[in-house]
């Protein structure tokens, strides 16, 4: 009979666990291997100290059959007025011993830290993948997307968490979407007058591009639930992953008179080329990478933000307009837009004026500790 055994940073087995657990019916796509250890790296990762990030995984025998990490976001707890811990990168066989094994290896070590929650799935904060997929299993996922097994929930659930903050993706027909229908009177007078412009985001002025992104993010999201403002280095770290994938027909900024107010970033979806390539730098990934590139169809609508004080006068259906009109061109058919709250009733108003279609839902899980 094997035995359980609980390992802690070792990224071998950690990142081997969903490519031994989960079959080819799975939907899931692994985050690339150097990207993941780097963002799992206390040393390398800005956003938190090295003794509030770790890692576990349960092998049974000598096979990996779950994982999570474990991180303690000190930003948000104060910002919050908190004490939580969460887990992240959840991924596990349909064995609840092996979750038991997990869960109770991330609450120990949260609670050496002062907390009296765990919560998650965070990959590994609320700024970047966040929830468990509830409903729509069977669908691939778009980058920046969380995806799991039908059976991750229930492991939840058996193992004493609540689910709390339901979300939804979503997923628009770019094909179907007539972008001149986003232009009304207001709109329209916008662009006529001059003073608003939009440019693209490239390559080339990428940095400088990314300076004025940071900012639109922090004081246009900064009253969005769970959201952090980040700090310049800890957005540096995120967003350098954005260049080599970056189409500039798919990111821009709004300029008012000249100065940045706002921002659309989509980048093309690459969760194909990494199921093509098991998310491993390997030889066969230059081959993999062209043909991609000649085939991407799919998009992934990653952040978008205005200023409070040009919110509410219809800026962001020019943004929207702008970069769905180079999307069709492009030839991409697809759009995949990350979690909307429930509770953010505009946003979800504007998903269904698009035409836009359920892709999963998503929640949040907590237990205290």
């Amino acid at each position: 009979m094997s035995t359980y055994r609980l390992v802690e940073k070792d990224f071998d087995s950690f990142f081997q666990v969903p490519f031994r657990q989960y079959g080819p019916e799975e939907t899931y796509v692994s985050p690339l291997a150097s990207d993941l250890r780097a963002m799992l790296d206390g040393r390398r990762n800005p956003i938190f100290d090295a003794d509030a990030l770790t890692y576990f995984t349960v092998l049974r025998g000598d096979t990996p059959v779950g994982r999570l990490s474990a991180q303690v976001h000190t930003a948000s707890n104060l910002r919050y007025g908190r004490r939580s811990a969460s887990f992240g990168f959840f991924d596990c066989a349909e064995d609840l011993t092996a979750a038991s094994i997990l869960f109770d290896a991330a609450s120990e070590w949260a609670r050496r830290r002062g907390c009296d929650e765990l919560a998650g799935n965070f990959n590994l904060t609320a700024m970047q993948e966040m929830g468990v997929v509830v409903e729509g299993h069977d669908r691939l996922p778009f980058l920046a997307q969380i995806q799991n097994p039908r059976w991750i929930p229930d492991l939840l659930v058996a193992a004493g968490f609540e689910p709390y903050f339901p979300m939804t993706s979503w997923r628009l027909d770019v094909e179907r979407v007539e972008p001149e229908s986003l232009l009304g009177s207001r709109q329209r007078e916008a662009l006529a007058s001059g003073d608003f412009t939009t440019r693209p985001i490239r390559r080339r002025g990428f940095r400088r591009a990314m300076d004025h992104t940071w900012r639109l993010l922090n004081t246009s999201f900064d009253q969005n639930p769970h959201f952090v403002p980040l700090t310049r280095e800890e957005f540096a770290f995120q967003a350098d992953q954005m260049v080599w994938v970056l189409d500039p027909r798919l990111a821009y900024l709004l300029c008012y008179r000249g100065d940045p107010i706002g921002v659309i970033a989509c980048l093309p979806d690459i969760n194909p080329l990494l199921r093509a390539t098991e998310s491993r730098l390997k030889w066969s990934t230059a081959y993999h990478y062209a043909r991609f590139r000649r085939r991407r169809t799919r998009a992934s609508l990653i952040f978008g933000g205005m200023v409070p004080e040009m919110q509410n006068r219809g800026l962001a259906a020019v943004l929207l307009h702008r970069a769905l009109t180079s999307m069709k061109r492009a030839g991409y058919r697809e759009l995949g837009v990350t979690w909307i709250s429930e509770s953010n009733h505009p946003s979800l108003r504007q998903m269904e004026k698009l035409g836009a279609e359920r892709h999963q839902r998503l929640n949040l899980y907590r237990r205290a500790l």
